[in-house]
């Protein structure tokens, strides 16, 4: 096995000796780069972020941003990473180096005051900088933005949609970094000026290249292991051998135990860069997501074509997060108040399970057994979600958090509905928050169905609605106000139909 090595900026370097549970932000930090700094440890402040070449959507390579506070070094074994201090282009021996147009902005524009979270700010703006599908929807021109003036101005974004810039820049890209002095309207000034990469960008060159394959990994130090099987059947035996061993795929979840709460494992398997929990494929009567897929490829793959996830992804916790977790990290958790488990208990998923005996499909409503439990055996993975087309036509989620974006959800409902002639066919309903496991509206969607879409049916089916699960207090919210907040969701959405419904038909009488 060759020893694990990363590059960092450019330069290779080994692994080792760090223990396995070493997060890229320490080794980082161990080594003089300390641009990279620590907030929050759990993958919500993003001064931590650092950009990772991963396989593309639109081109071989894209460059990624990932909190390093989350991912174990080992993780990256054969991976090339860039941090804010790589951005810059280095000068002669003696010159200084020539800013990077995104860090040329930031302060042109007065971005940064005391700094601290300044290099993760940077470092999410370069990978949306680059994203191949911003430059070609782009309208400011190529220029690279870079002397504080060619860039687009950042006024003209002003009163058509304030998330999105002229120069095609998704302010959803920085949902995951937090600046506690400056504000964050000169951050936004910034990344709404900048241009497109030149010709000459070497980091928009190598996006022409493909990213690093994945590396079998096993990296063992101090009798505790990190290990990347290089196959599934491979990842399934080391299971069975190790059936004391962590899974991680993104390791947002696993990377907060570590660093929040001292967790420490003998053995961590990463399933992440499987090639087979890595497909995604569209059938006549289903569509298969792997397991392994981040939700930003997921995101980006689908382009909108499950109405209902493309709801649910901005609303999943930040970009930093979407970029690393997984539906398989998400579900196999089994978290009452994962944001995914809703939506897809709506979609009517199913999950297919994989182990030494073969595969199996469960049904996502049938999956959840208890606060955190499953019918996953011991040994098994989860290798993908299905989702059974067609899809209902009115779908909506409705998550209840205390901020818009990076939060977790006090509760979080998801709805999918038949309607047809002005009855309603079919309805699923999926909840979150409001019992110990993700689950049905079983009585809600008995209320609506086969009764025609109104008012008074509405109301009664939201009384129903109120009554689902077993809320609970908590720093949250409370009880009464999640109870509040389920028929307010119900509500909410028949408002919203009945909305679309007369826009459409206004539109469609002649002036």
């Amino acid at each position: 096995m060759v020893a694990a090595r990363i590059t960092v900026n450019g330069k290779e370097a080994p692994i080792a000796p760090v223990k396995p549970h070493t997060t890229v932000l320490d080794f980082l930090r161990e080594r003089g780069l300390t641009g990279t700094k620590e907030g929050c440890a759990e993958g919500e402040c993003g001064a931590c972020s650092v950009l990772v070449a991963r396989p593309g959507v639109d081109k071989p390579t894209d460059w990624v941003a990932v909190n390093a506070c989350l991912v174990p070094v080992a993780a990256l074994d054969g991976q090339e990473v860039i941090t804010s201090e790589g951005l810059a282009t280095a000068g002669e021996p003696g010159t200084p180096s020539t800013l990077h147009p995104v860090q040329e902005e930031m302060a042109v524009r007065g971005g940064s005051q005391c700094g601290y979270c300044t290099p993760g700010f940077i470092c999410s703006m370069a990978a949306e900088y680059y994203r191949p599908d911003r430059c070609r929807d782009s309208h400011s021109g190529s220029g690279s933005g870079s002397d504080g003036d060619s860039g687009a101005d950042p006024g003209a974004a002003e009163g058509s949609d304030p998330e999105h810039g002229p120069n095609g820049f998704d302010l959803h890209a920085l949902s995951g970094n937090l600046c506690r002095c400056t504000g964050y309207r000169p951050i936004r000034d910034a990344a709404f000026a900048v241009g497109s990469p030149t010709e000459d960008d070497l980091l928009a060159r190598r996006r022409e290249r493909p990213a690093p394959e994945p590396v079998a990994t096993e990296y063992t130090q101090d009798d505790s292991a990190f290990l990347r099987p290089g196959t599934l059947a491979e990842a399934l035996r080391r299971l069975r051998e190790r059936p004391d061993a962590v899974v991680v795929a993104g390791s947002t979840d696993w990377g907060v135990e570590v660093n929040i709460r001292s967790r420490r494992a003998s053995c961590v398997v990463a399933v992440d860069r499987l090639p087979e929990l890595r497909e995604l494929h569209v059938e006549s009567d289903h569509i298969g997501i792997g397991a392994a897929m981040t939700l930003t490829e997921i995101e980006r793959r689908l382009d909108g074509g499950v109405p209902l996830l493309a709801g649910l992804f901005p609303q999943f916790a930040s970009r930093l997060i979407r970029n690393s977790a997984t539906l398989g990290g998400n579900l196999g958790t089994g978290s009452p108040i994962g944001d995914s488990a809703p939506v897809l208990l709506a979609l009517e998923a199913s999950v297919v399970l994989a182990g030494a005996g073969g595969e199996r499909e469960v049904p996502l409503r049938d999956y959840f057994t208890g606060y955190r439990q499953s019918v996953r055996r011991p040994g098994e993975l989860i290798r993908s979600v299905r989702i059974p087309l067609p899809l209902s036509p009115v779908t909506a989620f409705h998550k209840i958090a205390k901020r818009r974006f990076d939060d977790i959800s006090s509760v979080a409902v998801a709805f999918a509905l038949d309607i047809e002639d002005g009855t309603v066919r079919k309805a699923r309903i999926g909840l979150g928050g409001v019992s110990a496991t993700p689950i049905r509206a079983l009585a809600t969607e008995a209320a609506l169905e086969g009764r025609p879409w109104a008012a008074r049916t509405v109301e009664a089916a939201a009384r129903v609605l109120q009554a689902e699960g077993t809320p609970m207090d908590d720093h949250r919210a409370s009880a009464a106000y999640r109870s509040a907040m389920l028929r307010q969701s119900l509500l909410k959405l028949y408002a919203q139909t009945t909305e679309q419904t007369t826009e459409q038909t206004a539109e469609a009488v002649p002036s």
